[in-house]
Order: structure tokens, then C-alpha cells, then sequence
């Protein structure tokens, strides 16, 4: 057939009766939509007609029927409706007709699909009662132009065909009940905090759920619909599938909620989170450390609480990097890119009704960036992607990875954050009551954010600014003056020159927006004075650091003494849920009450522990350490596997460790001050120490250092080394490539965390907190948190807490007394047994730290904190506040 003799006859359109007579004949309305796209085909003769459905959240297409596409693919071939020719049709609800698809924008290749020789392709929605039901799409060989008759003779067809596929939908449930389900609960992070969820799709396929990263949509997306259901029988799981479904569904619509009551001021207009990272999953690679994962247990807390919160980062499409160890030991850098379809997102819909794209121009050009929506429990996760046509290559890779790249690099990730940010949440008709900066990667959204206000006033730039102020909340999180960004005055020039014409600022006005000395022409722009200028509410993240960072922002508010400056404190809690072994879990329901963890923020919910029988605290204990030692002698295999090691190595590596030995985790990045290295300042002590026959000591260590960082790499290797050792060799090893999982695997199984940063910086700390939850204890510096969370009995401290000026004396001191502590005191207390085998004293230990620990350094407590004093008032909600008058 040639591209013009092909127009349709009208005798082309199905009729009732005929739609009537193969209901008939297939008798379910699934084997219907089979005998219907194949009348279709043949009809209009084409060589393949396919109808897609839309599953049950609205947000993607299924395969539902086709002749000419690959059988198997029925049931499993997905596509969410921002990608592809159909879904474009489903996006829009609007015919698409292209001659040659692989010239369009919007095509995408489905390999498993069997599509390589089509050439063109029509799309008609299929609409029933005036809502989308899923597309009905002809494809053919030759490269084919479809006439407007032929558009308008299909369209007529799919109205006739619509309301069979309204009926797959609902009475046949063409995707199983089992598959939709398990689909809802994949499709929202709730799922990560809740084991029942987790334990279903690890029982799916177990070896295939780790082997994915334990990602769910992955998981889902390559399981077929009949393997799905032949599991759930075997395993009968659709009770369990029902339940989980179920809880999700209360969990999302409960009303009766901490945030309902405190924070409903926030309902109409939401808070703002920017981040520059988000740990929410080790599937989803937008995070590489601590300040990521403080900012997913934020938003997954706020959901728990019903906080109205929108968090906003950047999609790194090839995430932080994978980390493998050569021979010697050396760290080695790999990225990876992450597939969007294996990551439960979709575009980010605007107020006009089409995917969110927003606009920065700088002086040297329009950075772009789509908008991608992911649900974290009842909140939003709004995540900016670079990677878009019409971006230059270098813009293209902006967002490719995290903390990559140089200065320029730095600031347009961060224009895109701020900036972007802001606009996003404008186009999609979000204006929210607060603005809430981790950290000074984000402080452009300030300067938009007066920018608006300007706008939508008539104001002027000084008239905006304490408007904007009064509702923006800076957290800063270093007391290590290179955690703080920094820019020379032309980067800034040529990124913000664009916004500050907008906002009428000269250029040395603007720069001095972000100097500490706004006279200091010499002095670079810093994120983080900018953030400490622009906003009434500031905080450091423990009580110490609040105390660090007065003294080191002083000169910003000149005449006023330290214990004056405007900087409060917030300590950093973890979420509960998230960090807390199963087992623990069960172990909490049964001892401290049904429904405990919804009021894990109150002391006295906590106060059970101590009822708890010794001999079932430390079992449970015993059975997570177990779980830990196996997960470390696998990868440890796996690393040395990957190296090609000897058959004698890789058996060694195998039986590596002692469940009876007393076992110290370290795990954190790799920087120099975190001190990774004090433990080897006396290499005879320790090797006495964990080669002692009746009292050993084994260690296991994982940490990235970041890739420029050449001394933090040194201390690393130091450390990987030891494996190599003989007198440490099973006594020390190091996990690669540190992520969320291994971070679990670690503060759920240790009996000990070690943490000994150079006093006083480590702003806060949240990976002991963690361990706390579990059972273990705490053996660190007095500095973060653990410097107002030590009472001398429920851990273990590294000195008094006194520094030196000296940096080597500093050091010097703290490894003696980190080896002392550990003889005299943990080492005999963890060793000290009684009649029926238990240590007693250090049960006593365990019960002390869960009791008073695990209420205070609580992501629930720490975001009702934020909500109570930051956000409300914020947000003009709070029904009195004397402050003003009494300082008056």
C-alpha cells in the first residue's frame, strides 16, 4: 500500500453489534479486547493494533491486547505517560499520528517488544463516559502518512471500543488484583519503612530482590503477570498483598492526625524542604551521606506526622559513585546511569495541565530542566532534571552526577536547585508559607522568592526582603569551613546577573548579599551567609554545634556578643521506622504496646524497655549481629571475587569474623577529620587487643572518601589493608561501597558503634542514633549529638570532652583514650557473664541507651521541633507570641 491510497472506507468503523457479537465470543472482556484489536488490524490493515490500559494509579500504560506486538508482552509491557508515542497520547488525550517514530522526540524503544520493523504510528485515546481508559495505537512496516479521515475513521473506532476496556479495567481487573496492589505499594516510599511491605516483594524472589538493589519497580516491571500470581499462591501471599494495601490506604487517608492538629496553618500552603540530596532508598542513588539521609528521614517523618511538606532536590542521573577496592586497596571510582523506568517517578503536572518545565536564564544562556514527581508517604518529592533537549551538552550533564564537577559546575546545580526549585513548585500552583534551606545549597530559591514577592506587590527589593525573611528557616550543617560554598564575583555575575537586574540590586549589592565583610571586595559570595542574611529563623543541628556556629558566624552581626548571635539549635533525630531491625520491632510491639512508634517522640513510651526479659533482648540481639557477620562475609567474597583473588582468599574471607567476639562497626565518609585512622595509633595495642583468645575485638569499617579527596583515600586504604594483614587479617574487615543497605546491615547488628571525629566537628551526627534504636552502644567523642546524649550510662565517652590547639596533642590523646576506654571499661563489661551466660551489666547498658535515648534523637521529635518552632510561626499560625514585646 502506498503513503496515499490508503484512506478508509466508512464501512472501517466497528459497530455495536459487532463489538457485541465478539463479547460474545470471548466471553471475559480481557479475550474481547484480544478479538477486537484483531478485527481492528485487519480492518484497517495494519500490521499491528495494541490497546493499552491505564492502571489504577492514572500514571501509567499497561499492554493490554495486541496482534503484532510479542505475546508475552501482554500484562508486563509498561510505559509511564511521559514516555513514548502512547504514553504522549495519553498525556495530551489527543490523537498522535507519526509517519516515521524514530524522528519524533517523544519515541522510546521497547526492545522486549519486538518493534525494531514498524515505521509509523496512529494513537487514539480511548475515553468511555468522558475518562481515559488507555490508547488504542496502529503501527505499520512502511513509513506512513495518516490522513485526517483515517485519524477520525480510528477515533470512531475506539469510542465503540472504549467501554470493553472500561470493563478489563474494572470487572475483569485485566492486571490482577495481587499485581495492582503490589504496583500502589511500589509506587510510594511507604513501602521502605514498612518491613511488612518489604518482607512481601522479598518473598516475590529473593535472590532477584537483592541482586536489584531491592527496588520494586524493577522487581515488578520484569515479573510476569502469571509469575506474580503462581508465587502468590505458592506463598499465599494475596492475604498479606491485602493487608499491606490495605494499611497503606488507612496511612494515606488518616485524618486524625499529630500534623491535623499542630500544623494545620500549613494545609493551604505547604513547606518548602529544599535539598541538594535525598536518602530515601539505596534504589534510588540521589545521596551520599549524611546530610541526604537527615533530609529523607525528614520528609518520611513529616508524612508520618501529616506535616504538609514538598521536598525539593535534583535527579542525578548517574547518582554519587559505586566504590570498588584494587588490590592494594586503593579506592576507585564508577558511575552508573540510573533508568527513570526503574525508579517510581512521573512528570510533575503544572496548573496548565502539561509536564512542568521550568526556565533559568543566566548570561550565558537558558538552563532548562523537566520535573519529576515522586510520593514519599503522604508527601511530595519534587526532583529537577537537566537532561532535556534544548540544554547545551554541558547543561545536559549538570544533573548527571552528584557533587561532581568544579565551582561552575556547583553554582548552576545550584541556581537549577534554588531557582528551579521555586519555579516548579510556581508552575504547579504551590505557594508555600515556608522556605526551608538544609543547608546553603539552595539559597538562590531566596533571592526568587523576593524576586515574586516584588511582583506580585509592587515592591521594592528592601520592601520584599523582610516579607520573604520572616518565612525562611536556614539549617546549616558544617562547622568545617570548606562545607561552606564559596564563588569568585564573575561566576556569580554570570549565573544571578539575569535575577539581580530583576530585583534592581547592583552587582557589589548583590555579592554583598553572600559576604560576611559586605566592604571586602576581595571577599567571594558564600551560600551560607547568604542563607544566615535572608532568613529570620536559623539553626545548627546540636546543641555544640549551635555553640560552634555563633562563634563562627560572628562577624555577620557586628556589636552583638556570641551568645547573642541568632542561631539556635535543632538536633538531628533519625527515622524509626526506617532504621529499625524487624525483629526489633516485634520485639517493640510486644513490650511497649500496640501503635507505640506513632508516639516514639514521648519518653514514657519508652519506659517498657525495661520490663523487657534480658535473655530475649540480648537473643534478639544475637540473631542481628548473626544477620551482619554473614552480610560482611558476602561481600567480602564478592569483593575479592571481583578482584580475581585466589580460591584460599575467597574460602578465608568466607569464615571471616567470630560471632562470640565483642564487634565495633565504623561507618561514615572517609573524611580526615572523622579520624577513621585512631584506632591504628598504637598498632601493638590493637593487635593484642584482637588477638586476645579469651577477650577479642573485631572490627568491620565501610566509608567513601569523596574522589578528590586524596588524604581521606590514604586513610582508607590504611584501613582496607588490615584485611591483608596477618595479625588482623579475620578481625578487620572493610564493606565496599557504603550506601543506605550496608549502613543498615551495620547499626542493626553491632554491639559497638564507633565515632571519634576531631571535637568539635561533627555538627550532629545521626548513625549512632541509629544504632541506639537497635540496641547498640555508643562508643564516641563528645561531640554532635553525643555530646548532650551521654549520662555516663547509657554508652561509652572518648575523653571529657577538652581539645587542644595542637592537632597532633588533639589526636594524641584521643587515641590513648579510645584504647583505654576500650580495656577498662568495654571490653570487661561486654565479657562479663553470669550463670546463664549474659552480660548483664551490658544489658542494663542497652536497656538505659533505648530508654532514654530513643524518644530524644527521633526524627518525629525532631520535625515536630521544626514544626512547632520554626514552621508555624513561620507561617503566621501561632496563637501567641510575647517575644517582640519583651525584647522591646
Amino acid at each position: 500500500m502506498s503513503q496515499t491510497d490508503n484512506l478508509f472506507d466508512p464501512s472501517y468503523v466497528l459497530t455495536l453489534e459487532e463489538i457485541g457479537n465478539l463479547a460474545a465470543e470471548g466471553g471475559k472482556p480481557a479475550e474481547t479486547l484480544m478479538n477486537v484489536v484483531a478485527l481492528i488490524a485487519r480492518r484497517f490493515q495494519t500490521d499491528v493494533c495494541s490497546a493499552y490500559l491505564l492502571e489504577p494509579d492514572r500514571a501509567n500504560l499497561v499492554l493490554a491486547a495486541t496482534l503484532g506486538l510479542r505475546p508475552q508482552c501482554i500484562g508486563t509491557l509498561r510505559m509511564a505517560i511521559h514516555e513514548g508515542l502512547a504514553g504522549l497520547v495519553a498525556e495530551e488525550v489527543r490523537p498522535v499520528a507519526v509517519q516515521q517514530v524514530k524522528n519524533h522526540p517523544r519515541f522510546k524503544y521497547f526492545r522486549e517488544a519486538g518493534e525494531d520493523a514498524y515505521q509509523s504510528f496512529l494513537g487514539v485515546p480511548l475515553i468511555d463516559r468522558g475518562v481515559l481508559q488507555g490508547v488504542l495505537v496502529v503501527q505499520t512496516v512502511e513509513a506512513r502518512i495518516f490522513h485526517e479521515e483515517e485519524v477520525r475513521t480510528l477515533a470512531e473506532a475506539a469510542t465503540q471500543v472504549a467501554p470493553v476496556v472500561s470493563e478489563a479495567r474494572t470487572l475483569d481487573r485485566f492486571i490482577a488484583p495481587a499485581q495492582e496492589r503490589l504496583w500502589s505499594l511500589a509506587r510510594n516510599l511507604w513501602w521502605s519503612w514498612d518491613y511488612d511491605s518489604t518482607g512481601l516483594f522479598l518473598d516475590l524472589d529473593p535472590a532477584r530482590w537483592r541482586q536489584l538493589n531491592h527496588n520494586p519497580v524493577a522487581l515488578l516491571g520484569e515479573m510476569p503477570l502469571a509469575g506474580i500470581e503462581r508465587r502468590a499462591r505458592e506463598l499465599v501471599l494475596h492475604g498479606r498483598i491485602n493487608y499491606a494495601y490495605r494499611r497503606q490506604q488507612e496511612y494515606l487517608q488518616a485524618d486524625r492526625t499529630w500534623g491535623a492538629t499542630h500544623a494545620g496553618v500549613l494545609r493551604p500552603r505547604p513547606v518548602a524542604y529544599f535539598s541538594a540530596e535525598f536518602g530515601l532508598h539505596e534504589s534510588i542513588p540521589i545521596y551520599s551521606g549524611g546530610l541526604g539521609v537527615l533530609a529523607g528521614d525528614h520528609i518520611k517523618s513529616a508524612s508520618d506526622l501529616d506535616i504538609p511538606l514538598i521536598g525539593i532536590g535534583l535527579f542525578y542521573g548517574q547518582g554519587y559513585f559505586l566504590q570498588r577496592l584494587d588490590h592494594d586497596g586503593w579506592q576507585h571510582e564508577e558511575y552508573l546511569p540510573t533508568d527513570v523506568n526503574q525508579q517510581p517517578m512521573e512528570s510533575a503536572i503544572g496548573t496548565n495541565g502539561e509536564p512542568v518545565r521550568v526556565e533559568i536564564e543566566t548570561f550565558s544562556g537558558t538552563i532548562q530542566a523537566k520535573v519529576w514527581r515522586m510520593k514519599v508517604g503522604r508527601c511530595d518529592l519534587l526532583l529537577l532534571d537537566s537532561d532535556v533537549e534544548g540544554n547545551a551538552p554541558e547543561d545536559r550533564e549538570l544533573t548527571s552526577h552528584l557533587y561532581g564537577g568544579g565551582a561552575r559546575t556547583r553554582i548552576r546545580q545550584e541556581l537549577l536547585l534554588g531557582v528551579g526549585g521555586f519555579r516548579a513548585l510556581k508552575a504547579m500552583g504551590i505557594t508555600p508559607a515556608v522556605l526551608h534551606l538544609n543547608e546553603g545549597h539552595s539559597g538562590f530559591a531566596v533571592l526568587e522568592a523576593i524576586r515574586h514577592r516584588m511582583d506580585d506587590e509592587g515592591l521594592s527589593f528592601e520592601q520584599a526582603v523582610p516579607r520573604v525573611s520572616r518565612e525562611v528557616v536556614f539549617t546549616t550543617h558544617t562547622p568545617v569551613p570548606a562545607g561552606h560554598d564559596r564563588f569568585n564575583a564573575d561566576l556569580i555575575e554570570e549565573h544571578l546577573g539575569f535575577l539581580r537586574e530583576q530585583l534592581g540590586l547592583s552587582h557589589e549589592r548583590l555579592m554583598a548579599l553572600g559576604r560576611e565583610n559586605p566592604d571586602n571586595s576581595y571577599e567571594q559570595f558564600c551560600m551560607t551567609v547568604l542563607g544566615l542574611k535572608l532568613s529570620r529563623r536559623a539553626n545548627a543541628v546540636s546543641a555544640l554545634h549551635g555553640e560552634v556556629s555563633r562563634a563562627m558566624w560572628t562577624g555577620l552581626y557586628p556589636g552583638r556578643q556570641e551568645d547573642t548571635i541568632p542561631i539556635g539549635h535543632i538536633t538531628n533525630g533519625v527515622h524509626v521506622p526506617t532504621w529499625l531491625a524487624p525483629q526489633m520491632f516485634r520485639l517493640y510491639d510486644r513490650h511497649l504496646g500496640t501503635g507505640w512508634h506513632q508516639h516514639s517522640a514521648e519518653a514514657r513510651i519508652w519506659e517498657g524497655i525495661e520490663n523487657v526479659d534480658d535473655g530475649e533482648l540480648w537473643e534478639t540481639h544475637l540473631s542481628l549481629k548473626s544477620r551482619l557477620l554473614e552480610f560482611v562475609r558476602s561481600r567480602a567474597v564478592e569483593q575479592a571475587e571481583r578482584r580475581g583473588e585466589s580460591p584460599e582468599i575467597l574460602q578465608r574471607f568466607g569464615r571471616v569474623l567470630s560471632p562470640d567476639a565483642l564487634t565495633v562497626g565504623f561507618a561514615r565518609r572517609f573524611a580526615t577529620y572523622k579520624r577513621a585512622d585512631l584506632i591504628l595509633a598504637d598498632m601493638e595495642k590493637l593487635a593484642s587487643m584482637v588477638n586476645d583468645p579469651k577477650r577479642p575485638v573485631q572490627f568491620v569499617f565501610a566509608g567513601k572518601a569523596h574522589p578528590l579527596d586524596e588524604p581521606g583515600k590514604r586513610v582508607l586504604q590504611q584501613i582496607a589493608e588490615l584485611m591483608r594483614d596477618r595479625q588482623f587479617a579475620d578481625k578487620f574487615v572493610f564493606v565496599e561501597d557504603y550506601d543506605i543497605n550496608v549502613g543498615r546491615h551495620f547499626v542493626q547488628g553491632v554491639d559497638v558503634w564507633l565515632n571519634n571525629p576531631r571535637r568539635p566537628l561533627e555538627a550532629s551526627g545521626t548513625s549512632g542514633q541509629k544504632v541506639v534504636l537497635n540496641g547498640g552502644l555508643n562508643l564516641s567523642v563528645l561531640d554532635g549529638w553525643w555530646a548532650e546524649a551521654h549520662d555516663g550510662l547509657n554508652g561509652f565517652a572518648i575523653g571529657t570532652g577538652r581539645t587542644h590547639s595542637n592537632m597532633s596533642v588533639h589526636d594524641t590523646r584521643d587515641g590513648e583514650d579510645l584504647y583505654r576506654v576500650l580495656r577498662e571499661d568495654v571490653i570487661p563489661l561486654y565479657y562479663q557473664r553470669d550463670r546463664d551466660g549474659l552480660p548483664r551489666g551490658w544489658i542494663k547498658r542497652m536497656k538505659r541507651t533505648i530508654r532514654t535515648l530513643g524518644w530524644r534523637f527521633n526524627a518525629d521529635r525532631m520535625v515536630m521541633d521544626y514544626t512547632l518552632k520554626c514552621y508555624v510561626p513561620a507561617a503566621g499560625g501561632t496563637s501567641s507570641d510575647m517575644s517582640a514585646t519583651l525584647a522591646g
